[in-house]
């Protein structure tokens, strides 16, 4: 059996890493793998989580299993904090899961159980994952146009034109603040004209919420979702803990799935527990308790909200830099784009031959779409990179 299954090509950012460590030179620059680092490179540990750790460490008095579908106290928090203290909790079933990934991962299966031929609308370009996973499970895949690759905007004509073949329960995959690859996001009046357009296409949104917090603040990044929340009938939300709490390997996320009634919400409820059961049995428990620690503390969630501005400075000093060095270089606005776009991603425009030969010639690695993370940058690698892009004649 073993010696059938098919060799499968290494993912493209772990190879990419690999390349970057194998690297011999002393002035390399990883702009590939997605997560935040400070200015010395560092992805640290943020301070309120390291007190809730502490706190945790000299209370927690057992490891024993928690509930299948995680606490409710972590699952009641995140509802509050994606969706807000006017969240439709009495339609909202949830179910904390391992990371961002595995509460999408859940809530395609969700999808699987309710409505089986639904086709799976990804936006064009996004995060692999999502058409992979789809995919894997057995889903009809669309696309649709999302991004301007021209004016390096979010394409919303094209976006709306392609989403109006959306056919009654099908599924889209939205992207609720900081888009990745893109750094382009929604702005309100688009949010409320899809929203318009969901409804009457009768479709179901999946909102992807993996930055909440790094573009404009945290109930900012959630105007979309929120909005799509308070005027769809069903909807489902895959949140992740990682970037915002910086808690990458805990891998702690959750998925909400609001129902049209009520009286739906039970049985959603026990689907979410079998799905869970399943996959996982149950879901790690270490990275939820100490977000729940966080958001309930008033003085941990102040620190932690300071926290996050600090890290949206940082982004926002990064961009407006790198769009400045460009326009020096170029006599261009062409990159002005950089400072207007959102998190940790913009797609630079950068070919796969001019990716490689940035790579070759400078040693700064970056994926193959021309996406850089901006979180890799600090203030004496912004010119580096202004150089090697405008020496790949992008």
């Amino acid at each position: 059996m073993l010696n059938s299954l098919p060799k499968r090509p290494p993912d493209k950012i772990i190879k990419l890493i690999q390349e970057f460590r194998d690297d011999p030179r002393d002035r390399k620059l990883d702009l590939g793998v997605g997560v935040y680092r400070d200015a010395s490179g560092i992805t640290p540990i943020m301070r309120a989580v390291k007190t809730a750790e502490k706190r945790l460490w000299e209370t927690e008095s057992t490891k024993t299993y928690t509930g299948m579908v995680g606490e409710a106290a972590f699952r009641h928090a995140m509802v509050r904090l994606v969706l807000g203290r006017n969240a439709p909790f009495d339609r909202i079933a949830s179910a904390s899961a391992p990371g961002g990934t595995g509460a999408i991962h859940q809530g395609l299966e969700l999808v699987k159980e309710g409505s089986p031929n639904a086709r799976i609308w990804v936006p064009d370009p996004s995060w692999p994952n999502h058409r992979s996973m789809a995919a894997h499970l057995g889903f009809d895949v669309e696309f649709y146009r999302y991004f301007d690759f021209e004016n390096r905007n979010a394409d919303f004509d094209g976006m709306c034109e392609d989403l109006s073949g959306v056919s009654r329960g099908d599924v889209v995959i939205l992207h609720g603040c900081c888009h990745n690859p893109t750094g382009a996001d929604l702005n309100r009046g688009q949010w409320f004209k899809l929203a318009d357009l969901l409804l009457e296409r009768e479709a179901v949104a999946l909102v992807d919420i993996a930055y909440q917090g790094f573009g404009d603040g945290l109930d900012e990044d959630a105007t979309g979702v929120r909005h799509l929340a308070s005027r769809l009938p069903e909807m489902l939300v895959a949140a992740s803990c990682s970037k915002n709490f910086g808690i990458y390997r805990e891998r702690t996320g959750v998925l909400l799935a609001m129902s049209e009634q009520a009286s739906v919400a039970g049985s959603v409820q026990g689907t979410l527990t079998h799905l869970n059961r399943q996959n996982f049995s149950f879901p790690p428990d270490h990275g939820s308790r100490l977000v729940t620690m966080v958001l309930e503390d008033g003085e941990l969630r102040s620190e932690w909200e300071a926290e996050l501005a600090e890290i949206r400075d940082n982004l926002r000093m990064l961009r407006s830099m790198l769009a400045s060095e460009l326009h020096q270089r170029t006599g261009s606005d062409r990159f002005g784009f950089v400072a207007e776009h959102r998190g940790m991603f913009s797609l630079m425009g950068a070919s796969p031959e001019q990716v490689n030969a940035i790579r070759e010639k400078f040693g700064i690695y970056m994926v193959g779409d021309g996406r850089v993370n901006v979180a890799g940058l600090s203030k004496d690698t912004v010119p580096m990179l202004a150089d090697a892009l405008v020496s790949a004649g992008i």
